[in-house]
């Protein structure tokens, strides 16, 4: 899959603590996809500002392992799943969950054509069919009838305040769909405002899992909020008032 790209150094494969930390392992095939995104990822780098994890183990444990560490209870399931990536950059959390889950269909949004273009261009080179790049607002898309309350998952990482994530996320999922917020340190404030905004959005925060990073024992936090109603019509408000104005606790 890497023969149309530039040499690029080997990924660990750390299948021990793959397993001890999320009881999943990828198979050598996706050994090798996760290889050839290290190596697209790079490569595009050098024309596209993506990132500035570079190196081998930190790519694989902030892009690929944080990636999947926020659904590793999907990883186990038998369902298939319909999951959108709001914010998606170079592919992250998506491909890596898109790699992992090839029976889920995964949808990589990002109001950046430039970005959108980038990820386009991996999916030939990973032999992904599950994925759609999409180009857009995800204000305007949450009252769309085709993404209106049709996703089992939601996911956003590094994205904006957790009120404003909250408000772009809730209307896309679907009645007892997750949505997971990826952050690094997490406040009691900040959980508070959270769980009354999400009440506002008929979301309600199911589990706060905190952890640290294999590698370099980094804190993280992933966020798991659950629809348990129907997203009042208002909800998303118009491009750029979730940022600008975001909900009141």
């Amino acid at each position: 899959m890497t023969s149309d790209l530039p040499s690029t150094a080997s990924l660990p494969s750390q299948l021990d603590i793959w397993q001890e930390t999320l009881a999943w392992q990828p198979t050598p095939a996706q050994q090798d996809q996760f290889q050839t995104l290290y190596a697209y990822v790079l490569d595009a780098n050098q024309r596209v500002n993506l990132t500035r994890i570079t190196e081998p183990l930190d790519f694989w444990e902030k892009h690929l392992w944080d990636s999947l560490r926020g659904v590793a209870m999907g990883l186990a399931s038998d369902a298939p799943a319909r999951v959108m990536d709001v914010g998606t950059g170079a592919g992250f959390p998506g491909l890596p969950l898109a790699i992992a889950r090839p029976d889920w269909d995964v949808t990589l949004l990002d109001s950046t054509r430039k970005k959108i273009d980038v990820v386009q261009a991996a999916l030939p080179l990973l032999g992904l069919t599950n994925v759609t790049p999409m180009v857009g607002r995800v204000e305007t898309l949450g009252h769309l009838p085709t993404h209106r309350e049709q996703y089992d998952w939601v996911l956003l990482r590094a994205v904006a305040s957790v009120a404003t994530c909250a408000e772009y996320a809730l209307p896309l999922v679907k009645l007892g769909g997750q949505v997971v917020l990826y952050r690094g340190q997490w406040t009691v404030e900040e959980e508070q405002q959270l769980q009354a905004v999400a009440r506002q959005l008929g979301g309600a925060i199911a589990q706060v899992d905190a952890f640290e990073t294999p590698i370099t024992q980094g804190v993280r936090h992933s966020i798991y909020l659950t629809k348990v109603a129907a997203t009042p019509a208002a909800y998303p408000r118009a491009v750029g008032i979730p940022k600008q104005q975001p909900l009141l606790a």
